[in-house]
């Protein structure tokens, strides 16, 4: 079979191609960055907002922001880069080592579901505005 080069026939490239006219257009260059941003900040927001529940609910959403902000600005691809190794070497020993890191996850779900009922139970969250005087 002959390589085409229809968009169709390949996805990535599609994609891309309509990202570049979406770029050479400046009104709507200026809209989609605008957008991107936005995204990317209501999901950096929104991830900090989590920080009032206990355990790592604020991770996801502020390395998917910052994941989106990394398509389109060259100042948040050098920030995400890290994150994105530590999670490649993150994945690596997960398969490396399956059962250790089974249990080990298990293992945070469970504090964190041990937590979240504490709080709940205990009226933690109450007690903290009243002492704050809220």
């Amino acid at each position: 079979m002959p390589e085409t080069d229809d968009p169709a026939q390949h996805p990535v490239r599609a994609a891309r191609s309509w990202r570049e006219g979406v770029r050479r257009k400046p009104g709507l260059s200026h809209a989609w960055r605008a957008g991107v941003f936005l995204a990317g900040l209501l999901l950096i927001v929104g991830g900090f907002a989590l920080a009032v529940f206990p355990g790592p609910l604020t991770i996801p959403p502020v390395l998917l922001g910052l994941w989106i902000w990394s398509t389109e600005f060259a100042w948040a691809h050098r920030f995400f880069h890290p994150f994105k190794e530590k999670g490649r070497e993150a994945w690596e020993h997960a398969k490396k080592r399956p059962v250790s890191s089974s249990f080990i996850t298990a293992g945070g779900l469970a504090a964190a579901g041990v937590a979240f009922w504490a709080v709940n139970h205990y009226h933690l969250v109450d007690r903290g505005r009243d002492l704050v005087g809220l």
